[in-house]
């Protein structure tokens, strides 16, 4: 008979206060005993399972193996992360990771004295750990910390797990939508970068095209958002500093001409250009680059991109007027009606910024009887006047 190799996914990293990091798998073939050694596929190294328990709610029964089909906890991790695969190390294979989605809201969050700052910083570090749809970054306008997650909810019970397992008291803004910008129309454009300070100068010269991606090209990477053609011929610019133009345009597109959101899906085609023998370098045509991104794109129709959720509602059929009537005030887009069980099911797109506070509302609305789930489908062009306010907003919080 022959012997089926270990292999499992690691679905959940929690922190335990009294055994540390314990790490939840499934094992899908194979069998593992304690002590024993495994690769991490996705770090490449080889980890030791010190120790493996069957959860039973918060009991930790420590077990001698594991097998196919069990679900199990292991203590000893060095270096794990959900989705992770761990296999026999002589026999790699890698599971199906998971899918996790872009996060679609924010909030920012900061100590509320100076003695929580290292431990909100290792209570953000922990959690993220954990939780692979939280985000953290700092956002170099304000220095604030900004957490972003699925949903109010999400980052309501994140907040409140920082105050009640790690007793980190923090100060919340309100919670902000994860806005984008898009192009609308194809523009060429010339930039010319000079500068002379005494010594060597900078000096680039590029001439692009700058747009939306093509539809073929989506279709084929549907994960990228930056599609880059090199169309240079004759030696105009030397191919040393063609991936300084495309690190350039690239970094430039994390903050874009309208409110300085990110910039989703930007095509550009750099065509011609000219260099100087001695002023130009690879830092001349990244910023020239950076340059003509502010410039070129404000002739490119931008856009405001606005994050659409895909809203389910269960709710008794003598409410159904109230609830759709409410969704409509939402900008909800109605999708379809059904019955299921003797309770009515609506369906909707509606905008996420229309979301806010809603589980309360319907509550109110159905005497607490109906309910809601939310998940996100697409981004799509925000209405003019929630796109100017928006960018008064943005321009509001800069210029403060």
């Amino acid at each position: 008979m022959q012997k089926n190799h270990f292999a499992a996914l690691a679905f959940k990293i929690m922190t335990d206060p009294f055994v540390g990091r314990l790490a939840f798998f499934r094992c899908y073939s194979g069998h593992l005993d304690a002590g024993s050694y495994v690769l991490n596929v996705r770090s490449g190294k080889k980890e030791r399972i010190s120790r493996i328990m069957k959860m039973f709610a918060n009991k930790q029964n420590p077990v001698d193996f594991i097998e196919a089909g069990d679900i199990g906890a292991a203590v000893g991790f060095k270096e794990i992360k959900t989705g992770d695969t761990l296999c026999d190390e002589n026999h790699p294979i890698t599971l199906e990771n998971m899918f996790i989605p872009e996060p679609v809201i924010s909030v920012a969050v900061e100590p509320k004295t100076q003695a929580d700052v290292d431990k909100m910083g290792m209570a953000i570090a922990k959690l993220v750990e954990e939780d692979p749809t939280l985000r953290v970054k700092t956002d170099e306008d304000t220095g604030q910390t900004i957490l972003s997650g699925m949903g109010e909810l999400h980052l309501e019970i994140i907040i409140d797990r920082m105050r009640r397992e790690f007793k980190v008291e923090v100060n919340q803004g309100a919670p902000q939508v994860a806005y984008k910008e898009a192009f609308n129309t194809t523009v060429e454009h010339r930039e010319t970068l000079k500068k002379q300070t005494g010594g060597r100068g900078k000096f680039a010269d590029i001439q692009f095209s700058i747009g939306p991606v093509d539809e073929e090209w989506q279709k084929e990477n549907p994960d990228k958002h930056y599609q880059f053609v090199n169309d240079l011929f004759g030696g105009s610019i030397p191919r040393e500093f063609v991936p300084a133009i495309q690190k350039g345009f690239e970094s430039a597109m994390t903050s874009g001409v309208l409110a300085s959101y990110p910039v989703d899906n930007m095509k550009i085609r750099v065509f011609d250009g000219s260099f100087h023998a001695v002023d130009s370098d690879a830092m001349s045509f990244e910023l020239c680059a950076k340059q003509g991104f502010r410039e070129a794109g404000r002739k490119a129709k931008p856009v405001l991109l606005e994050p659409i959720m895909k809203v389910e509602v269960l709710t008794p059929e003598q409410y159904m007027g109230d609830v759709t009537g409410d969704l409509n005030r939402r900008r909800g887009l109605m999708e379809g009606m059904d019955t299921r069980a003797g309770v009515q099911v609506i369906k909707a797109k509606v905008p996420l910024s229309e979301m806010f506070g809603y589980v309360t509302q319907l509550r109110s609305l159905s005497s607490g009887r109906a309910s809601s789930t939310m998940e996100f489908s697409h981004y799509a062009s925000a209405p003019t006047n929630i796109a100017e306010e928006v960018i008064a907003k943005a321009k509001g919080k800069v210029t403060a």
